[in-house]
């Protein structure tokens, strides 16, 4: 009998996570895409690319293995971008993307953010429907330096 939950936790990314994000991260891409260069720079060096600028990695944790990643990339001290949220295919229908995408909009609000928008594919068609579920409104693509990015979605954050 298949468990309806798993038992993860999900914690801020440290070194020994590395090769499973990179791993989660590239398997996803390459199930429907091919993998750029920003992906590349992304799975490779997280730290370099995405955590030293000040943006935040996020990893789903299972018995000490990653199988599910997310990240917010900084893009100004009020602008975050969701980046690489994956899962890996063994451990997907456990709502770990859900969770997972639930953190990372806890983390931009605990950020102060603004905006927090991310670019996606239409094929995607389950993360897009998760996405408006969690309240992302779908907004003009401005952001072409992605091949297969046809669509953003973002969330603002009203002041008080």
């Amino acid at each position: 009998m298949t468990p309806t939950t798993l038992d993860f936790q999900i914690v801020d990314f440290k070194p020994e996570h590395k090769q499973r994000w990179k791993e989660v991260n590239e398997a996803w891409v390459n199930e429907d895409f091919v993998m750029e260069e920003v992906d590349h720079q992304q799975c490779d060096h997280p730290e370099k690319y995405i955590l030293e600028p000040g943006g935040h990695v996020l990893v789903a944790v299972l018995d000490g293995e990653v199988v599910g990643t997310v990240g917010l990339q900084k893009e100004s001290d009020t602008v975050y971008e969701m980046i690489k949220m994956a899962v890996d295919k063994k451990y997907r229908g456990y709502g770990i993307g859900k969770r997972l995408c639930i953190a990372s909009i806890d983390r931009a609000r605990e950020l102060n953010a603004d905006v927090f928008y991310l670019l996606s594919n239409t094929k995607a068609e389950a993360a897009i429907s998760l996405y408006r579920r969690l309240g992302f409104k779908e907004v003009p693509l401005d952001h072409p330096e992605w091949e297969r990015a046809n669509i953003q979605m973002e969330m603002r954050f009203p002041k008080d």
